[in-house]
């Protein structure tokens, strides 16, 4: 077909037939191929791992987000967000745009970005381990790492089970629940190491806090 045209212009002719069936191939069957198998599979998980309360989604399993006593004043940006004892609390988040959101804000992701020997790190997670100790009535030097620490993205919404574990005793108190019982529920949402070996054991505090949510009194 290109026999009698100028090489160069044989080797466009051909770079773009690559081009085009490249782009059918990549640009067009295979994110098809991978959206079908995703809901004909892994409907839940393609759907954004959604959690619903009585029918309607309420949040989504993968992002994590405040559980905080209401504001004072609502329309004063500056006014911190305080933990609410009946709720399992997740890790600090950095993903905060200043907007009144406070932390785990949906809009806005991202990490503090302060290296291990920054003073204002070091400063904050003396604060933050104090404060956690405080609030959930334990020995500042049980505190788990990620109650002091913030994730990459900042909307991480996995504990570690020491973490999910040290919270039972303050939210079954504040619930007027049985300890046993609170820390059974938080057994159940233990999940492993994917595949056995990759990351670690964790609580999804997104999913807890629904299911404890819904336990009756």
């Amino acid at each position: 077909m290109f026999l009698h045209l100028p090489p160069t212009l044989r080797q466009h002719l051909s770079a773009l037939r690559m081009l085009l069936a490249f782009t059918v191939v990549t640009g067009i069957v295979y994110p098809l191929a991978v959206t079908g198998i995703g809901r004909l599979a892994f409907e839940h998980q393609a759907d954004g791992s959604l959690i619903e309360d009585h029918g309607k989604p309420v949040a989504s399993g993968l992002l994590g987000q405040n559980f905080a006593l209401p504001k004072k004043n609502p329309d004063d940006i500056s006014e911190p967000l305080r933990p609410d004892p009946k709720w399992f609390q997740p890790r600090p988040s950095a993903a905060d745009a200043g907007k009144g959101a406070g932390p785990y804000d949906p809009t806005y992701s991202g990490a503090s970005n302060l290296g291990p020997n920054n003073p204002r790190l070091v400063t904050t997670v003396a604060e933050r381990r104090a404060a956690v100790a405080a609030f959930d009535g334990v020995d500042p030097a049980s505190v788990p790492v990620e109650a002091l620490t913030a994730s990459g993205s900042g909307l991480d919404p996995d504990i570690s089970p020491a973490y999910a574990y040290e919270q039972v005793a303050r939210v079954a108190k504040a619930r007027g629940l049985p300890a046993e019982r609170v820390r059974t529920l938080v057994a159940d949402h233990v999940r492993g190491r994917v595949l056995g070996f990759l990351g670690e054991d964790r609580v999804d505090v997104i999913e807890l806090n629904h299911a404890l949510g819904r336990l009756p009194a």
